[in-house]
């Protein structure tokens, strides 16, 4: 049986609707629709606004509070509160140790889903500035389990990023992107690696063997920017400055069209000379 506080209230027309009292059922303000208004005040769910205040009081409480305080906190009737606690445990969202509520494990996936969201939009705003500054299209990309991860990419119309016209994650023999990641592991995840994407001529100038491949990795060190001249997509070449934090390797990355290559390697040195302020920006975030 639904509570008290879970129960409409009826439609009030003479309140506004910043006013109004939220409610589990959609209301209908009849006067509004006779005299002809087109705004409409959001329908909002009350037992959804309680829950939220609830979970926002267990989370103030990172060891945890009992069912009386997270109700005070939230304003909330107890036997209101108990009800909602009780739906929140079942769904995970809090978990109830020792007599008190913490959150659960579906509150910390929102939780993780929300701040990595907001690192890639952090990553995108700096790496436009930084396109802005240097004039070309901007990568940032990483290893993470096994694979190449295009993280973010900033670009313009008037100097548009390479088309993916062959998985990057499947390619990262032929591109800068992927041998300045693939220089930055060991032998044996370069191995793992290519035996799952093996290498494939994408141009003619693309590296013809794993064998290849790996002499030429090897001989250029992990910490060595990378410069690739149309091994991708013919018409473009690129450059890539690996950078390592941790366990993470991950890298920043530039391209240009083959007929202005002449504006790669000045463009790199740019960007070599002013990673470190872009690093102090994306710092935190690397590891995403």
């Amino acid at each position: 049986m639904a509570s008290v506080d879970d129960a409409p209230a009826p439609a009030q027309s003479t309140v506004p609707p910043s006013e109004a009292t939220s409610s589990d059922e959609p209301s209908t303000d009849a006067t509004a629709a006779a005299v002809g208004h087109t705004a409409v005040a959001p329908t909002l769910i009350g037992s959804v606004q309680r829950a939220m205040r609830l979970l926002e009081a267990a989370a103030s409480h990172p060891g945890g509070a009992p069912a009386k305080q997270l109700a005070r906190e939230a304003g909330l009737a107890l036997p209101t509160a108990y009800h909602l606690l009780r739906t929140l445990n079942h769904e995970g969202y809090l978990r109830r140790e020792r007599g008190v509520f913490v959150l659960g494990d579906a509150a910390e996936r929102l939780s993780t889903g929300a701040a990595e969201q907001n690192r890639r939009v952090m990553i995108g705003e700096t790496l436009a500035h930084w396109r802005d500054v240097i004039g070309v299209p901007l990568y940032f990309a990483i290893y993470q389990d096994g694979e190449i991860e295009i993280v973010s990419v900033a670009d313009t119309s008037g100097n548009p990023a390479v088309e993916e016209w062959a998985d990057f994650r499947e390619t990262g023999h032929a591109h800068a992107i992927g041998q300045c990641l693939l220089a930055q592991l060991d032998d044996e995840a370069r191995r793992d690696h290519l035996d799952r994407h093996p290498v494939r001529s994408l141009t003619p100038n693309t590296v013809r063997d794993d064998r290849t491949l790996l002499r030429r990795l090897d001989a250029r060190g992990r910490m060595t920017p990378v410069v690739e001249y149309q091994e991708y997509a013919l018409g473009t070449v690129c450059a890539a400055i690996p950078i390592t934090v941790g366990s993470t390797a991950a890298t920043l990355a530039i391209s240009v069209p083959s007929a202005q290559a002449d504006r790669l390697l000045p463009a790199a040195r740019l960007l070599q000379e002013e990673i470190g302020k872009l690093l102090r920006t994306l710092g935190f975030s690397i590891s995403i």
